[in-house]
Protein backbone atom coordinates (compact mmCIF):
# COMPACT_ATOMS: atom_id res chain seq x y z
CA UNK A 1 0.00 0.00 0.00
CA UNK A 2 1.18 3.76 -0.51
CA UNK A 3 0.86 5.81 2.11
CA UNK A 4 1.42 9.58 2.42
CA UNK A 5 1.96 10.93 5.99
CA UNK A 6 1.52 14.53 6.69
CA UNK A 7 2.68 16.78 9.15
CA UNK A 8 3.24 19.92 10.14
CA UNK A 9 7.24 19.35 11.41
CA UNK A 10 9.45 16.52 10.41
CA UNK A 11 12.23 17.45 12.81
CA UNK A 12 12.03 15.75 16.40
CA UNK A 13 10.64 18.26 18.29
CA UNK A 14 8.04 16.30 20.54
CA UNK A 15 6.05 12.65 21.02
CA UNK A 16 4.11 13.82 17.87
CA UNK A 17 7.15 13.76 16.00
CA UNK A 18 8.74 10.71 17.09
CA UNK A 19 5.35 8.78 16.62
CA UNK A 20 5.64 10.00 12.93
CA UNK A 21 9.20 8.91 12.31
CA UNK A 22 9.06 5.48 14.26
CA UNK A 23 5.72 4.73 12.29
CA UNK A 24 7.06 5.46 8.88
CA UNK A 25 10.11 3.12 9.54
CA UNK A 26 7.44 0.55 10.89
CA UNK A 27 5.43 0.71 8.08
CA UNK A 28 8.10 0.40 5.78
CA UNK A 29 9.34 -2.74 7.28
CA UNK A 30 5.81 -4.18 6.52
CA UNK A 31 6.51 -3.69 3.27
CA UNK A 32 4.53 -0.19 2.25
CA UNK A 33 5.86 2.35 0.57
CA UNK A 34 5.52 5.62 2.74
CA UNK A 35 6.32 9.14 1.79
CA UNK A 36 5.71 12.58 3.74
CA UNK A 37 4.39 15.75 3.44
CA UNK A 38 5.50 18.48 5.87
CA UNK A 39 7.35 21.72 6.45
CA UNK A 40 10.82 22.63 5.33
CA UNK A 41 13.73 23.07 8.36
CA UNK A 42 17.39 22.92 8.74
CA UNK A 43 16.31 20.16 11.53
CA UNK A 44 14.61 18.34 9.72
CA UNK A 45 15.23 14.50 8.92
CA UNK A 46 16.11 13.01 5.71
CA UNK A 47 13.10 12.58 3.02
CA UNK A 48 13.07 11.64 -0.65
CA UNK A 49 10.17 14.19 -0.50
CA UNK A 50 11.72 17.59 0.46
CA UNK A 51 11.18 19.25 -2.95
CA UNK A 52 7.60 18.99 -1.91
CA UNK A 53 8.09 20.37 2.04
CA UNK A 54 6.85 24.60 2.18
CA UNK A 55 7.77 27.39 4.23
CA UNK A 56 7.95 26.84 7.49
CA UNK A 57 7.20 30.15 9.50
CA UNK A 58 7.78 31.61 13.01
CA UNK A 59 4.58 32.48 14.61
CA UNK A 60 6.03 33.67 17.73
CA UNK A 61 7.47 36.57 17.11
CA UNK A 62 6.97 39.58 14.78
CA UNK A 63 8.81 40.44 12.04
CA UNK A 64 7.49 43.37 10.37
CA UNK A 65 4.29 44.40 8.73
CA UNK A 66 4.86 42.66 5.00
CA UNK A 67 6.17 39.56 6.62
CA UNK A 68 3.20 38.92 9.28
CA UNK A 69 0.46 39.59 7.15
CA UNK A 70 1.92 36.88 4.77
CA UNK A 71 2.06 34.54 7.53
CA UNK A 72 -1.44 35.50 8.69
CA UNK A 73 -2.73 34.82 5.26
CA UNK A 74 -0.99 31.72 5.37
CA UNK A 75 -2.29 30.76 9.20
CA UNK A 76 -6.02 31.00 7.72
CA UNK A 77 -5.03 29.28 4.00
CA UNK A 78 -1.47 28.27 2.94
CA UNK A 79 -1.97 28.60 -0.84
CA UNK A 80 1.55 27.31 -0.83
CA UNK A 81 1.09 23.95 0.92
CA UNK A 82 -2.65 23.05 -0.92
CA UNK A 83 -0.27 23.85 -4.38
CA UNK A 84 2.76 21.67 -3.41
CA UNK A 85 -0.06 18.54 -1.81
CA UNK A 86 -1.37 18.66 -5.48
CA UNK A 87 1.19 17.93 -6.83
CA UNK A 88 2.65 15.59 -4.82
CA UNK A 89 -0.73 13.29 -5.21
CA UNK A 90 -0.69 13.63 -8.57
CA UNK A 91 2.86 12.72 -9.18
CA UNK A 92 2.89 9.45 -6.13
CA UNK A 93 -0.95 8.28 -5.88
CA UNK A 94 -1.16 7.15 -2.70
CA UNK A 95 -4.23 4.80 -1.64
CA UNK A 96 -4.23 6.53 2.20
CA UNK A 97 -3.48 9.86 3.17
CA UNK A 98 -2.52 9.94 6.70
CA UNK A 99 -2.91 13.27 8.51
CA UNK A 100 -1.45 14.16 12.02
CA UNK A 101 -1.38 18.10 13.37
CA UNK A 102 -1.47 20.61 10.57
CA UNK A 103 -3.04 23.39 12.03
CA UNK A 104 -1.54 27.02 11.75
CA UNK A 105 1.70 25.73 9.26
CA UNK A 106 -0.04 23.77 6.43
CA UNK A 107 -3.87 24.79 7.81
CA UNK A 108 -7.50 24.00 6.26
CA UNK A 109 -6.34 24.78 2.74
CA UNK A 110 -4.62 21.06 2.13
CA UNK A 111 -8.01 19.46 3.32
CA UNK A 112 -9.85 21.13 0.28
CA UNK A 113 -6.72 19.47 -1.86
CA UNK A 114 -7.61 16.03 -0.21
CA UNK A 115 -11.24 16.10 -0.48
CA UNK A 116 -10.74 16.93 -4.33
CA UNK A 117 -8.67 14.09 -4.73
CA UNK A 118 -11.20 11.45 -3.40
CA UNK A 119 -8.10 9.24 -1.48
CA UNK A 120 -9.11 8.33 1.61
CA UNK A 121 -8.06 9.90 4.35
CA UNK A 122 -7.67 9.35 8.43
CA UNK A 123 -6.10 11.28 11.26
CA UNK A 124 -4.44 10.93 14.53
CA UNK A 125 -5.95 13.06 17.21
CA UNK A 126 -2.15 13.93 19.13
CA UNK A 127 -4.55 16.50 20.88
CA UNK A 128 -7.29 18.34 21.23
CA UNK A 129 -7.54 20.84 18.25
CA UNK A 130 -10.34 19.36 16.50
CA UNK A 131 -12.11 20.74 19.47
CA UNK A 132 -9.33 23.58 21.17
CA UNK A 133 -8.44 26.47 19.43
CA UNK A 134 -4.88 26.29 21.37
CA UNK A 135 -5.15 23.03 21.27
CA UNK A 136 -4.31 21.78 24.89
CA UNK A 137 -7.75 22.51 26.95
CA UNK A 138 -5.42 24.66 29.41
CA UNK A 139 -4.90 28.12 29.66
CA UNK A 140 -3.93 30.17 32.60
CA UNK A 141 -2.92 27.72 34.97
CA UNK A 142 -6.10 25.45 34.73
CA UNK A 143 -7.79 22.77 32.46
CA UNK A 144 -10.32 25.16 30.18
CA UNK A 145 -13.40 24.18 28.67
CA UNK A 146 -14.61 28.04 27.91
CA UNK A 147 -14.96 27.12 24.00
CA UNK A 148 -17.59 24.48 24.17
CA UNK A 149 -20.45 24.81 22.48
CA UNK A 150 -18.47 27.18 19.56
CA UNK A 151 -17.00 30.10 22.21
CA UNK A 152 -14.10 30.77 20.41
CA UNK A 153 -14.18 34.14 21.51
CA UNK A 154 -12.80 33.21 24.78
CA UNK A 155 -9.26 32.44 23.16
CA UNK A 156 -9.17 36.39 22.21
CA UNK A 157 -10.77 37.78 25.64
CA UNK A 158 -7.87 34.88 27.44
CA UNK A 159 -5.23 35.17 24.94
CA UNK A 160 -4.65 31.09 25.11
CA UNK A 161 -1.81 31.40 22.37
CA UNK A 162 -0.11 34.08 21.96
CA UNK A 163 0.42 37.64 23.15
CA UNK A 164 -1.47 40.59 21.83
CA UNK A 165 -5.19 40.49 21.11
CA UNK A 166 -4.79 40.36 17.36
CA UNK A 167 -2.93 36.66 16.62
CA UNK A 168 -5.25 35.37 19.10
CA UNK A 169 -8.32 36.90 16.77
CA UNK A 170 -6.76 35.36 13.99
CA UNK A 171 -7.17 31.44 15.97
CA UNK A 172 -10.25 32.00 17.16
CA UNK A 173 -11.04 33.00 13.41
CA UNK A 174 -9.59 30.17 11.79
CA UNK A 175 -11.19 27.65 14.06
CA UNK A 176 -14.63 29.53 13.46
CA UNK A 177 -13.95 28.93 10.02
CA UNK A 178 -12.80 25.31 10.21
CA UNK A 179 -15.88 24.21 12.00
CA UNK A 180 -18.31 26.21 10.26
CA UNK A 181 -17.39 24.86 7.30
CA UNK A 182 -16.93 21.39 8.71
CA UNK A 183 -13.55 21.06 6.72
CA UNK A 184 -11.98 18.42 9.16
CA UNK A 185 -15.13 16.19 9.51
CA UNK A 186 -15.93 16.03 6.15
CA UNK A 187 -12.42 15.35 4.98
CA UNK A 188 -11.14 12.58 7.40
CA UNK A 189 -12.91 9.52 7.33
CA UNK A 190 -12.01 7.95 10.83
CA UNK A 191 -10.10 10.09 13.15
CA UNK A 192 -7.75 7.96 15.72
CA UNK A 193 -8.07 8.49 19.29
CA UNK A 194 -5.28 7.14 21.39
CA UNK A 195 -6.73 7.45 24.63
CA UNK A 196 -10.17 6.65 25.55
CA UNK A 197 -10.73 9.87 27.35
CA UNK A 198 -9.74 12.07 23.94
CA UNK A 199 -11.97 9.81 21.89
CA UNK A 200 -14.84 10.60 24.53
CA UNK A 201 -13.81 14.45 24.95
CA UNK A 202 -14.14 14.59 21.29
CA UNK A 203 -17.47 13.21 21.31
CA UNK A 204 -18.27 15.50 23.90
CA UNK A 205 -17.97 18.25 22.41
CA UNK A 206 -19.95 17.43 18.86
CA UNK A 207 -17.29 15.30 16.65
CA UNK A 208 -19.41 12.56 14.85
CA UNK A 209 -18.90 9.22 17.16
CA UNK A 210 -18.97 6.83 14.11
CA UNK A 211 -16.09 8.14 12.94
CA UNK A 212 -14.17 8.19 16.54
CA UNK A 213 -11.66 5.21 16.47
CA UNK A 214 -9.61 4.07 19.55
CA UNK A 215 -6.18 3.16 18.79
CA UNK A 216 -3.54 2.88 21.63
CA UNK A 217 -0.01 4.72 21.64
CA UNK A 218 2.52 1.77 20.66
CA UNK A 219 5.85 1.76 22.55
CA UNK A 220 9.22 -0.26 21.63
CA UNK A 221 9.83 -2.82 24.30
CA UNK A 222 13.30 -2.78 25.27
CA UNK A 223 14.83 -6.40 26.47
CA UNK A 224 14.58 -7.39 30.01
CA UNK A 225 17.37 -4.41 31.84
CA UNK A 226 20.03 -5.84 33.94
CA UNK A 227 20.43 -2.63 35.51
CA UNK A 228 19.72 -1.83 38.97
CA UNK A 229 16.06 -1.15 39.07
CA UNK A 230 14.69 1.64 41.58
CA UNK A 231 18.61 2.70 42.54
CA UNK A 232 18.45 6.29 41.66
CA UNK A 233 16.01 9.42 42.22
CA UNK A 234 13.18 9.82 41.56
CA UNK A 235 12.42 11.53 37.78
CA UNK A 236 10.55 13.93 36.18
CA UNK A 237 10.89 14.19 31.88
CA UNK A 238 9.41 16.59 30.27
CA UNK A 239 9.33 20.61 28.95
CA UNK A 240 8.97 22.92 31.62
CA UNK A 241 6.61 24.94 31.15
CA UNK A 242 3.35 25.26 33.68
CA UNK A 243 1.11 22.79 32.62
CA UNK A 244 3.93 20.43 33.14
CA UNK A 245 3.13 20.50 36.93
CA UNK A 246 6.80 20.78 37.92
CA UNK A 247 6.35 23.23 40.53
CA UNK A 248 3.61 20.96 42.35
CA UNK A 249 6.31 17.74 41.87
CA UNK A 250 9.12 19.79 43.56
CA UNK A 251 6.95 21.52 46.72
CA UNK A 252 5.92 17.53 47.59
CA UNK A 253 9.23 16.43 47.16
CA UNK A 254 10.52 19.57 49.45
CA UNK A 255 7.90 18.00 52.38
CA UNK A 256 9.50 14.32 52.01
CA UNK A 257 12.94 14.04 53.32
CA UNK A 258 13.95 11.07 51.76
CA UNK A 259 12.91 11.94 47.99
CA UNK A 260 15.74 13.12 45.65
CA UNK A 261 14.62 14.27 42.56
CA UNK A 262 15.92 14.20 39.29
CA UNK A 263 14.43 17.42 36.64
CA UNK A 264 15.70 16.33 33.16
CA UNK A 265 14.50 18.74 30.40
CA UNK A 266 14.28 22.58 29.28
CA UNK A 267 12.16 25.07 29.20
CA UNK A 268 11.30 28.91 30.13
CA UNK A 269 10.70 27.94 33.88
CA UNK A 270 14.00 26.45 34.76
CA UNK A 271 15.41 29.43 36.50
CA UNK A 272 12.62 29.74 38.54
CA UNK A 273 11.86 26.11 39.37
CA UNK A 274 15.83 25.68 40.17
CA UNK A 275 15.54 28.52 42.48
CA UNK A 276 12.40 27.53 43.93
CA UNK A 277 14.04 23.83 44.65
CA UNK A 278 17.58 25.32 46.01
CA UNK A 279 15.36 27.39 48.58
CA UNK A 280 12.90 24.36 49.94
CA UNK A 281 14.88 21.22 49.26
CA UNK A 282 18.63 21.79 48.95
CA UNK A 283 20.77 19.28 47.35
CA UNK A 284 18.15 17.04 46.85
CA UNK A 285 16.67 18.14 43.57
CA UNK A 286 19.10 18.26 40.63
CA UNK A 287 17.92 20.01 36.88
CA UNK A 288 20.13 17.95 34.52
CA UNK A 289 18.78 20.02 31.69
CA UNK A 290 18.34 18.13 27.97
CA UNK A 291 19.51 14.85 27.70
CA UNK A 292 20.14 12.50 24.29
CA UNK A 293 17.60 9.49 24.13
CA UNK A 294 20.44 7.52 25.24
CA UNK A 295 21.22 9.35 28.15
CA UNK A 296 18.36 9.45 28.97
CA UNK A 297 17.29 5.62 29.00
CA UNK A 298 19.78 5.11 31.79
CA UNK A 299 18.62 7.96 33.97
CA UNK A 300 14.62 6.69 33.42
CA UNK A 301 15.94 3.14 33.67
CA UNK A 302 17.13 3.62 37.04
CA UNK A 303 14.55 5.89 38.62
CA UNK A 304 12.74 4.80 41.69
CA UNK A 305 9.82 5.99 39.40
CA UNK A 306 8.90 8.39 36.83
CA UNK A 307 6.82 11.55 37.67
CA UNK A 308 4.11 13.05 35.54
CA UNK A 309 2.39 15.88 37.72
CA UNK A 310 1.08 17.02 34.10
CA UNK A 311 -2.03 19.60 35.27
CA UNK A 312 -4.03 19.61 31.73
CA UNK A 313 -5.48 16.57 29.83
CA UNK A 314 -2.78 14.86 28.70
CA UNK A 315 -4.02 12.56 25.99
CA UNK A 316 -1.41 9.13 25.71
CA UNK A 317 2.32 10.11 26.98
CA UNK A 318 4.93 8.83 25.16
CA UNK A 319 7.41 9.54 28.46
CA UNK A 320 4.81 7.23 30.55
CA UNK A 321 4.92 4.35 28.03
CA UNK A 322 8.40 4.37 27.54
CA UNK A 323 8.89 4.20 31.40
CA UNK A 324 6.19 1.40 31.63
CA UNK A 325 8.04 -0.67 29.12
CA UNK A 326 11.19 -0.44 30.77
CA UNK A 327 9.74 -2.02 34.03
CA UNK A 328 9.42 1.25 35.74
CA UNK A 329 6.80 2.30 37.83
CA UNK A 330 5.42 5.69 37.05
CA UNK A 331 3.43 8.01 39.83
CA UNK A 332 1.12 10.32 37.38
CA UNK A 333 -1.45 12.88 37.83
CA UNK A 334 -5.29 11.16 37.70
CA UNK A 335 -6.31 13.42 34.64
CA UNK A 336 -6.64 12.95 30.74
CA UNK A 337 -5.41 9.87 29.43
CA UNK A 338 -3.57 8.77 32.04
CA UNK A 339 -5.51 6.75 34.07
CA UNK A 340 -5.86 4.33 31.60
CA UNK A 341 -2.14 3.34 31.47
CA UNK A 342 -1.73 3.11 35.15
CA UNK A 343 -3.32 0.98 37.86
CA UNK A 344 -3.06 3.00 41.31
CA UNK A 345 -1.26 1.02 43.63
CA UNK A 346 -0.53 -1.70 41.18
CA UNK A 347 1.71 -0.67 38.02
CA UNK A 348 2.08 2.70 39.57
CA UNK A 349 0.41 5.63 41.62
CA UNK A 350 -2.03 7.99 40.77
CA UNK A 351 -2.17 12.02 42.88
CA UNK A 352 -4.39 14.47 42.23
CA UNK A 353 -3.35 17.24 39.72
CA UNK A 354 -2.17 20.38 41.44
CA UNK A 355 -2.44 18.79 44.67
CA UNK A 356 1.09 19.00 46.84
CA UNK A 357 -1.03 16.55 49.46
CA UNK A 358 -1.95 14.28 47.39
CA UNK A 359 2.02 14.05 45.55
CA UNK A 360 3.13 13.85 49.87
CA UNK A 361 1.09 11.01 50.03
CA UNK A 362 1.97 9.15 46.62
CA UNK A 363 6.15 9.73 47.69
CA UNK A 364 5.06 8.38 51.15
CA UNK A 365 3.61 5.29 49.41
CA UNK A 366 6.14 4.82 47.41
CA UNK A 367 8.82 5.12 50.20
CA UNK A 368 6.98 2.41 52.06
CA UNK A 369 7.72 0.23 49.70
CA UNK A 370 10.59 -2.47 49.89
CA UNK A 371 12.92 -2.82 46.54
CA UNK A 372 11.00 -5.63 46.10
CA UNK A 373 7.34 -4.27 46.05
CA UNK A 374 8.53 -1.57 43.90
CA UNK A 375 9.86 -4.02 40.93
CA UNK A 376 6.47 -5.45 41.11
CA UNK A 377 5.18 -2.42 40.31
CA UNK A 378 7.35 -1.95 37.59
CA UNK A 379 6.90 -5.21 36.09
CA UNK A 380 3.30 -4.75 36.35
CA UNK A 381 3.21 -1.60 34.21
CA UNK A 382 5.47 -3.82 31.27
CA UNK A 383 3.19 -6.42 31.60
CA UNK A 384 0.30 -4.16 30.77
CA UNK A 385 2.77 -1.94 27.69
CA UNK A 386 3.40 -5.38 26.37
CA UNK A 387 -0.24 -6.25 26.25
CA UNK A 388 -1.73 -3.06 25.20
CA UNK A 389 0.74 -1.08 23.76
CA UNK A 390 2.87 -3.11 21.42
CA UNK A 391 3.82 -1.62 18.07
CA UNK A 392 2.58 -5.47 16.63
CA UNK A 393 -0.84 -4.83 17.81
CA UNK A 394 -0.68 -0.98 16.67
CA UNK A 395 0.66 -1.83 12.98
CA UNK A 396 -2.09 -4.94 12.70
CA UNK A 397 -4.98 -2.55 14.03
CA UNK A 398 -3.84 0.35 11.86
CA UNK A 399 -3.78 -1.59 8.86
CA UNK A 400 -6.92 -3.11 9.29
CA UNK A 401 -8.11 0.52 9.49
CA UNK A 402 -6.14 1.55 6.31
CA UNK A 403 -8.13 -1.48 4.53
CA UNK A 404 -11.23 -0.48 5.66
CA UNK A 405 -11.17 3.44 4.26
CA UNK A 406 -9.88 2.21 0.85
CA UNK A 407 -12.72 -0.60 0.86
CA UNK A 408 -15.93 1.69 1.99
Amino acid sequence: MKLLQIHKFFDLRGGAEVYLHQLMGKLRGRGHEVRAFSTKSPSNLQSADKDFFVTRYNYDRKEGLAKDTKKALNFLWNQEAKKMLELQIKEIKPDVIHLHNIYHHLSTSILSTIRKSGIPCVQTLHDYKLACPNYKMYTKGSVCERCKGGKYYNAVIHQCLFQGYAPNMLAALEMSMSKITQSYERTVKVFLCPSHFIKNKMQEWGEPPGKLVYLPNPVDIPPVTTQRLGAGPYVFIGRLYPEKGAEVLIRAAARVPTVRLNIVGEGPERNRLESLAKQIAPNRISFLGFHSESALENIRNTAKAVCVPTLMYENASLSVLESMSAGVPVIASDIGGLPELIQDGISGFLAKPDSIESWIEAFNQMESFTPEQRTDLGQAARKHAEQNHSWQKHLDDLEKIYNTVVTS
